[in-house]
């Protein structure tokens, strides 16, 4: 098992500038992935690599399509829709949004997404059903879990996530497919793996008593400092984007505003 994390490096990836640089960073990373199903016994098959693209711009996003990337992550809606709009000549692009979503947002992720990564509020359910509707169209949801207890992470307390499972059903445009979590941003990989270990034991207890539709297949835990470890502890999607693109210019407080007080951030 991993017995450390990748953190020390958050801030000082090198920048992929090259359809190369992407081929050789994604290798990397599936090799990684490769590594940790070995240890736990696990088909690589069964883990999806989502690039975490927020503040690239969209020439960056356009060599990563040339390397093979056909599914992005962004944080912020604005920010994505934008990428979206200008890449609309690329076909078969998907785009996940996996950061906290205010409801006078909703209309922008029900126009564009495949995937919204953060559910953790039936206003915010209302809103993208409210929209979705409108647009024709579903999206593919994952409840976001704060399995760290810290204050400054977005994501339900673990003993509220049947009640707010069970409120589901009434969205029917919003596919339920599994739980999300951000690990403690640490060092430590003891205190990072609990809190994956935490999210696949509320999974497992939750399956039993699922309403009906709603998938709790899918674990999306682990960024680039620590998705080894999520993978170790049952994550089907791993969220990594400076160990695929390079360490980002923008500050972690545009994400995160509370990034100074470990918020840490996707990716």
């Amino acid at each position: 098992m991993a017995t450390s994390t990748l953190h020390e490096q958050h801030g000082h990836w090198p920048q992929a500038e090259s359809v190369q640089d992407f081929r050789r960073n994604i290798a990397a990373v599936q090799s990684r992935i490769a590594a940790a199903c070995e240890r736990a016994g696990r088909d690589p098959a069964g883990v999806r690599l989502l690039p975490v693209s927020k503040t690239k711009p969209e020439a960056i996003l356009r060599l990563a399509y040339a390397a093979g990337c056909r599914h992005f992550g962004e944080n912020k809606p604005q920010e994505a829709y934008g990428k979206w709009q200008a890449m609309q000549d690329l076909g078969d692009l998907h785009w996940s949004v996996i950061g906290h979503l205010q409801t006078n947002k909703a209309k922008l992720v029900a126009r564009f997404a495949t995937e919204f990564q953060a559910l953790d509020s039936l206003r915010v359910a209302e809103a993208l059903e409210r929209r979705l509707q409108e647009e024709g169209r579903s999206l593919d949801v994952f409840v976001q879990v704060n399995t760290s207890m810290e204050d400054s992470k977005y994501g339900l307390p673990p003993a509220e996530v049947a009640a707010f499972l069970q409120a589901l059903p009434a969205f029917p445009a919003l596919r339920v497919r599994g739980l999300m979590t951000l690990a403690m941003f640490s060092a430590d990989a003891t205190r990072v793996r609990q809190c994956f270990v935490r999210l696949r034991a509320l999974r497992d207890r939750l399956r039993q008593d699922a309403p009906g539709g709603a998938g709790l297949d899918e674990l999306s835990m682990g960024m680039s400092g620590d998705y080894e470890i999520a993978i170790e502890e049952g994550a089907t999607v791993v969220r990594v984007g400076q160990a695929i693109f390079g360490a980002r210019a923008t500050p972690d407080a545009l994400y995160w505003p509370t990034a100074g007080a470990g918020a840490g951030e996707q990716g």
